[in-house]
């Protein structure tokens, strides 16, 4: 079965697995402190678009394949959010739009690479 967690993960997708949870893990704390602490918007509710995020990082400990793939897809959503407001808005939102489109990229780029090394391995 494609989705059942590999029966003796290799070196390789332990360290994606670190990877993917550690951006996963980033991009939840940046999205809650940006719309909580750093540089709210005004409505703190905004800080509930982590929450499809944090239902991930169960799916990625567990080497969930169907995780890593609709991940891959769903942050896209994450990077776009970012790469807008990293060129309209102004001051402190800035750099932490730039960080979330980084932190994006970075866990489509695991996520896809995972699902890669899965599918190879006979």
């Amino acid at each position: 079965m494609a989705d059942a967690p590999p029966a003796a993960p290799d070196a390789m997708l332990l360290r994606l697995r670190a990877l993917a949870a550690g951006s996963l893990l980033a991009l939840i704390a940046l999205g809650l402190a940006w719309e909580l602490w750093l540089a709210p918007t005004g409505a703190r509710s905004w800080s509930l678009k982590v929450l499809p995020l944090a239902l991930g990082l169960v799916g990625v400990l567990k080497f969930r394949m169907f995780t890593y793939r609709w991940l891959a897809l769903l942050v896209w959503l994450y990077v776009a959010e970012g790469a807008v407001r990293a060129f309209t808005e102004r001051g402190p939102a800035v750099p932490l739009a730039l960080t979330q489109a980084v932190l994006g990229l970075l866990l489509f780029a695991t996520c896809a690479t995972h699902v890669r090394w899965r599918l190879r391995k006979p």
